[in-house]
């Protein structure tokens, strides 16, 4: 009997092993993966979730015009100074490099005197509105970072929209709308970012901060990103754990800086004035040299790296995850719901890594969940059905600190066999499943099992034999 029993605990033992090797030895939390935090000192790279570094976004997007042929140089036109409507001396031509001005000057490197810029065809179709829609496409969520820039070469528009896209352009939303006067052109009152607050943060505000002035300090307009950050990070970004949090709990928040692309509707020219001077329409036209995007690549905080290959950013995925966003769960990988990682507990976070169907590992025992890296498992209250659930490794979650476990809760709890999680309360187990948590198959109750479905009746003998090695008593999990 003694041997039989050792012989037993010995196959299960090599079994667990099996399955458990597949784990990573702090299971949940990021130990290889980094990122820049702001310190007193300033920059500094430390150990925390992962996600790609911020850059220069514009190197990876495509632009396109509506109308496609609002570009000025074909055919060759004469534009004037707004400042000064007698001084013409300028010709945008396509068929010349020196002077065109196609969309690509929107997004190449400053620093060449004269500047280059894209460049519209003037307003010669007066009264009919000279408006141009300029489309940013990365085909690849991006989140923003630092404050979108428009630099134009002309004055910049009387009227014009910021708008965003989450779903590859098919649905816009507004970002922010600028003019001259916010009452007359959208019935908005005027507002400044510094106008919010935490509560207010994904207000869509219009401002007339950035639509007047023809001088050379006057070029720029701004969409505020750091300032919103400062609401949760403090004035110089110092706290930037706070924002993390708040980003990490706020669905909504994330989603206000997360873009597939961008929108820029210029509306109306800057006229310099409340009426068209219609003897000189020359000198209205729209005109940009610059636009900075800030920010990195959307990988769920399963990655590091954000590659750009075949004209494509995607992620490479760590933590067994796959997808452009590193969004699902690996084939064969798919023991627990796929999740984002998580920025807390600060400072290193949860990884939530994907972990292996149990059926893809050898010839284990057929159940679908396995929790990796057991610190206790322990029932506190004889009535309780299910165990209480300690894991050290998620710590933001604080299982152990219920006051009561669940029988299910779809994340530690999980029903087995596709079945649902109903209130916390009962697994709502598919046809052919029974069991607290659908971990048995109906027919075993009836006696009428085929050889085919006995996996279930050894699984839950295997698992029963574990959690008696633990110290659990079978009728507290069954």
């Amino acid at each position: 009997m003694y041997l039989s029993r050792f012989l037993s605990i010995h196959a299960l033992w090599v079994t667990v092993s099996s399955v458990m090797q597949h784990y990573p030895s702090v299971w949940g939390h990021y130990d290889v993966c980094k990122t820049q935090i702001y310190t007193e000192e300033g920059k500094i790279w430390d150990y925390m979730a992962c996600q790609p570094e911020a850059t220069d976004m514009t190197k990876y997007l495509k632009v396109k015009l509506d109308p496609p042929d609002i570009t000025c140089g074909d055919p060759p036109e004469t534009f004037c100074a707004m400042g000064n409507p007698y001084m013409c001396n300028n010709e945008c031509d396509a068929s010349t490099p020196e002077l065109a001005h196609p969309p690509e000057l929107m997004f190449d490197f400053e620093g060449r005197h004269p500047s280059t810029f894209w460049q519209s065809a003037t307003w010669k179709e007066y009264p009919k509105p000279l408006q141009v829609n300029i489309t940013l496409s990365w085909s690849k969520t991006i989140e923003l970072t630092d404050n979108i820039v428009i630099t134009f070469e002309s004055g910049r528009p009387d009227q014009m929209i910021l708008e965003k896209s989450l779903d590859y352009g098919r649905t816009w939303q507004p970002y922010q709308y600028y003019a001259t006067d916010c009452l007359d052109a959208f019935h908005m009152d005027p507002k400044s970012v510094k106008d919010l607050s935490q509560h207010t943060i994904l207000e869509i505000i219009c401002t007339e901060e950035y639509s007047t002035g023809y001088m050379t300090n006057s070029k720029i307009i701004h969409f505020e990103i750091k300032d919103r950050f400062a609401f949760f990070a403090g004035p110089r970004l110092r706290n930037m754990a706070s924002l993390y949090g708040q980003l990490d709990t706020t669905k909504k928040l994330k989603d206000f800086f997360t873009i597939t692309d961008l929108r820029i509707r210029l509306l109306r020219p800057a006229t310099g004035e409340i009426f068209v001077d219609e003897q000189h329409l020359a000198r209205y036209f729209y005109a940009i040299s610059d636009i900075k995007v800030y920010g990195r690549c959307k990988c769920n905080l399963h990655a590091t790296v954000c590659v750009f290959d075949n004209n494509k950013l995607s992620c490479e995925c760590e933590h067994n995850t796959t997808g452009p966003d590193c969004g699902k769960c690996k084939k064969n990988y798919q023991g627990r719901p796929w999740s984002p990682g998580s920025y807390l507990p600060i400072p290193k976070g949860t990884a939530n890594t994907c972990i292996p169907s149990i059926s893809s590992i050898g010839n284990p025992p057929k159940f679908d969940r396995i929790w990796p890296n057991i610190s206790s498992l322990e029932v506190s209250n004889p009535k309780q059905v299910a165990p209480k659930l300690a894991l050290s490794t998620v710590s933001s979650v604080q299982v152990a600190n219920h006051k009561r476990a669940n029988v299910c809760d779809n994340e530690f709890l999980h029903c087995q066999n596709g079945g649902t999680c109903h209130n916390n309360v009962k697994c709502q187990c598919p046809a052919g499943y029974t069991g607290i948590l659908c971990e048995k198959l109906r027919c075993e109750e009836a006696g009428s099992c085929s050889s085919d479905s006995g996996h279930g009746a050894r699984a839950q003998g295997s698992l029963t034999l574990l959690v008696a090695l633990l110290g659990i008593t079978g009728p507290h999990l069954f």
